[in-house]
């Protein structure tokens, strides 16, 4: 087990590094205020009473991973509404690599929602561990009969109203909603999220292929959990999948776990999307960071084992991996290399974000989110905005 906590410098050199897409010489990285000062292959002389050094040990550095779908961690959820709730997740997250997230959830009509307001006012906040970018809301104009498992009492139809309140109650922290473009209504909510500056995704949906070119005219410009909550690839009706293959502007969120989806198909989705298209997701719940065992979800019994969550029938519930897990699962299972994987937990989802001028890489000026890998893929240590927040014992 490791530790997670802060320690802060205005200076922190991180020694003997190895870059992930240039690991054959050894590197230094001077972090100063937050910012990657320098980057070299040689070794940088600092004064050591004003710096933090952390000795990488000729460990590989990556960016600091970004998880554009995560529900919960650490026992914590975000429906819990609660400020510490979003404090566990943060400090969850750091011991996988997980330095910035969007805060995942549901919205349920005609309710307080008092979880969207704790989620909105705590974005951009310090919360100890990985940055709280924004929220993500599946949901509620999905389709009922794709609903996966996202209770039916969080699901209506397509509302002005409705995307009103929801506005009100997350203003401009909400990043993405995943919406079904078959539904009445549908396309015009898809270009007012557009127009917002709001990432309209494909999910949820029981659209064919006709439909889903619809949401993507109107705006959709990305997938959540490519393949799960919609409709397969057919010889005769092609389906969601083929559309968003096919259109070089989608990108698309995919569980890495090999259960979500089987490890060829994790295979054929990797080899379709391409490493620029896309994006390991966690998907992750509460039991994310939690020894394996017995836990409680939406009122119903789960078990967590070998990275996933079923319920005492087996259906599937969910993953427990963090994302440093998840990525080499996806090298094993898809046969890409370090360097395209890290890519589909960094720079994919940052450009996605529209936050590629601070984060995603290392370069000068970029934010200080980085995470050193031991060789089997696990956090040696994770950096946030200059800070060492995990370091493993």
């Amino acid at each position: 087990m490791g530790k997670s906590y802060y320690i802060y410098m205005n200076n922190v050199l991180i020694k003997n590094c190895r870059l992930y897409d240039a690991p054959s010489k050894p590197a230094d990285i001077l972090i100063q205020n937050g910012k990657i000062k320098k980057v070299t292959h040689l070794s940088l002389k600092v004064k050591e009473s004003e710096t933090k050094i952390l000795n990488a040990g000729s460990r590989i550095i990556t960016p600091g991973f970004i998880d554009v779908h995560l529900q919960g961690a650490g026992g914590a959820d975000v429906l819990d509404a609660t400020p510490e709730a979003l404090k566990t997740i943060a400090n969850t997250l750091v011991r996988f690599g997980t330095t910035s997230y969007l805060a995942t959830t549901v919205y349920k009509p005609g309710k307080n929602n008092s979880h969207l307001a704790v989620a909105a006012k705590h974005t951009g906040k310090n919360l100890g561990g990985a940055n709280l970018l924004g929220i993500h809301i599946e949901g509620p104009f999905i389709s009922m009969e794709k609903k996966g498992m996202i209770m039916p009492f969080c699901i209506c139809k397509p509302s002005i109203k409705v995307m009103q309140n929801i506005k009100a109650l997350t203003g401009n922290t909400l990043k993405m909603m995943t919406i079904a473009p078959e539904l009445k209504g549908s396309i015009e909510i898809i270009k007012k999220l557009v127009k917002t500056g709001c990432i309209a995704s494909f999910g949820h949906s029981s659209a064919g292929y006709e439909d889903t070119l619809k949401g993507i005219k109107a705006g959709i410009n990305h997938a959540t959990h490519l393949f799960n909550a919609m409709y397969s690839i057919h010889h005769r009706e092609p389906g969601p999948l083929v559309a968003i293959f096919e259109n070089p502007k989608v990108s698309a969120q995919v569980i890495t776990d090999g259960v979500h989806l089987h490890p060829a198909i994790l295979k054929l989705a990797f080899s379709n999307m391409g490493e620029d298209r896309f994006i390991t997701i966690t998907d992750g719940m509460q039991a994310i960071g939690l020894p394996e065992g017995k836990y409680i979800y939406n009122n119903f019994e789960y078990i967590a084992k070998n990275g996933t969550a079923r319920y005492a029938n087996g259906t599937l519930v969910g993953t427990t991996l963090g994302q440093s897990e998840l990525m080499a699962r996806l090298i094993k299972y898809s046969g890409c290399t370090l360097e395209q994987a890290v890519k589909t937990l960094t720079l994919n989802p940052v450009k996605l974000l529209g936050i590629e001028k601070h984060k995603g890489s290392i370069a000068q000026g970029k934010d200080a989110d980085l995470v050193v890998l031991n060789k089997d893929y696990s956090v040696f240590s994770t950096i946030i905005n200059g800070e060492i927040v995990y370091e493993k014992k």
